[in-house]
């Protein structure tokens, strides 16, 4: 069908009638009188065919026919409602999705995101959290911020941060911290990240001990355990300088392991689009200052 020859006065008052099941008050929605709204229904459904409702003596009762249009009706209005809704001062806003890392989200970005709107007012920017196990095809992403080595199968990754992890607790259980063998009396909360306190310890030139812990999917509710005093959490002392700076937490060794650095990666095969250009290149700038 010719876009031209849509009869969208029709499917609007379709759209009303069949949330509201009566004519009347999806007349009263649309501004117009019971009998435009019933009109407008009987042209579509001649147009098509087809019954959409069986008229009532109380209302209105959606067909099979009915039932199928009703959900293509409505993401189709809502699709459009929302391009509109990215229309601010006479400029089309460009959305960007991008996944990130909680602990990056909240340690490091978060704070520093009214800088980018300041500058790129008409990018809309849509932040979705992960644990580092992000699909960039399946969730519609244009970036991925995630922790490792970089090394992702069909995507281009670029450096962001570095992120050594150090042993993080309360001021409470720093005072029984002596030497790092002294963790063995503690709790060694874990990451779901293999081996990473193996790796401080060697570090640490400490025999390793074991992590017994909870295990979780997220370096920042591990923190967060951490800084309720159910454990010893090792994660990266970068990404919670507000939770050091008020001694929430505290770092009891200055030695620290390097297991992985922050990278800034989308698939290989999205071509950058002018707002993913102006997002890595502000990135960029505010992870080399």
């Amino acid at each position: 069908m010719d876009r031209a020859q849509l009869p969208l006065n029709a499917l609007r008052a379709f759209d009303a009638a069949a949330r509201h099941l009566a004519f009347t008050r999806a007349a009263i929605e649309l501004c117009v009188t019971p009998s435009a709204v019933s009109h407008q229904v009987s042209q579509l459904e001649r147009r098509l065919g087809t019954r959409l409702f069986d008229r009532l003596p109380r209302g209105l009762a959606l067909t099979d026919d009915g039932l199928a249009l009703v959900p293509v009706v409505a993401e189709a209005f809502d699709t459009v409602a929302a391009t509109l809704d990215r229309f601010a001062d006479g400029r089309f806003r460009q959305a960007l999705n991008i996944g990130v890392v909680g602990t990056f989200a909240t340690g490091w970005l978060l704070p520093r995101l009214d800088r980018f709107a300041a500058v790129h007012p008409h990018i809309d920017l849509r932040v979705s959290i992960n644990n580092n196990r992000v699909d960039l095809a399946g969730e519609a992403l244009h970036f991925a911020i995630r922790f490792g080595d970089g090394a992702w199968h069909g995507t281009h990754a670029e450096p962001l941060l570095p992120a050594p992890l150090a042993p993080l607790c309360t001021p409470a259980i720093a005072r029984r911290l002596h030497d790092p063998a002294d963790l063995a009396r503690e709790t060694l909360l874990r990451s779901y990240r293999a081996n990473e306190w193996g790796g401080w310890f060697a570090a640490a030139d400490t025999p390793a001990l074991p992590a017994r812990g909870a295990m979780f999917d997220s370096s920042a509710v591990m923190v967060a355990a951490a800084a309720a005093g159910l454990g010893v959490a090792l994660a990266p002392p970068a990404m919670f300088t507000h939770e050091l700076a008020t001694e929430r937490l505290v770092q009891p060794f200055p030695i620290t392991v390097h297991a992985g650095r922050y990278w800034l990666t989308h698939l290989l095969s999205r071509k950058p689009d002018p707002a993913m250009q102006a997002f890595r290149t502000w990135l960029l700038a505010e992870a080399a200052a």
